[in-house]
């Protein structure tokens, strides 16, 4: 079954001379129990695909459909509902919240969506155990390194019952020993049936994917499994 289903997405910004176009007619699905691999050079449209599926920008046409249901159609309040519900984003810059704790960081979506504060700290503790760093859930996001913040962000993307998770370039602040666990632990969420979409730029990353999607040009110019990469569209990524 798939939880994610992009067809025929176009996302263009600006109009006339001036518009660029990020997205052309992408089709893409991903089932439970699969992570796929999203690849390209720079501009290519891996974020803007990203962005679409986890509903935190809007077509120009096509549809997005996420565990059955079409992104728009819905209003702004069920759109949020379904991302805090649903859908786990881990961005490259974080996005957390300075003036909260790693805790309080990765129990807030717990919280908005009526969870008890003791219900979403525990869950949030356990989460953070995870990825290795449930020592830091009293410090704040200043306080803590590059890599430390990357993990609180990633732990709060997988905290609760995430059907979908998408993942911009989630190893880009760890040292190569960390980023091997959080891609394993990616794995792991989607063998036991969660849904996923790992952007990178690294192909010995892409190997932990069921399938690598190549873009160029707001294209898809390509589907492969990690083991039958053509070396040439490996380079078009550089």
């Amino acid at each position: 079954m798939s939880v994610l289903k992009i067809s025929q997405a176009h996302r263009t910004h600006g109009i006339g001379a001036a518009a660029v176009h990020a997205l052309r007619g992408a089709d893409v699905e991903v089932a439970a129990g699969e992570l796929v691999a999203v690849m390209g050079p720079s501009g290519s449209g891996k974020s803007t695909l990203l962005n679409l599926a986890g509903g935190l920008d809007t077509a120009t046409a096509g549809d997005i459909v996420v565990d059955g249901v079409n992104l728009a159609e819905l209003s702004r309040k069920r759109l949020a509902r379904l991302r805090r519900r649903r859908i786990g984003y881990i961005f490259q810059d974080f996005n957390l919240i300075p003036s909260l704790t790693a805790a309080e960081n990765v129990a807030l979506p717990l919280e908005l969506d009526g969870v008890s504060i003791r219900a979403a700290r525990a869950a949030a503790t356990t989460s953070l155990g995870e990825v290795g760093i449930d020592e830091l859930a009293d410090r704040f996001p200043d306080d803590m390194s590059g890599g430390q913040r990357q993990r609180v962000a990633i732990a709060r993307a997988i905290v609760g019952e995430r059907r979908l998770i998408l993942a911009d370039e989630p190893t880009g602040s760890l040292d190569s020993q960390t980023g091997e666990a959080v891609l394993r632990l990616l794995r792991d969420r989607c063998d036991n049936g969660a849904a996923g979409m790992l952007v990178t730029h690294e192909a010995r990353h892409a190997g932990w994917a069921d399938r690598v999607i190549f873009l160029r040009d707001g294209n898809i110019v390509d589907a492969s499994s990690p083991l039958s990469t053509p070396d040439s569209l490996l380079r078009a990524t550089i």
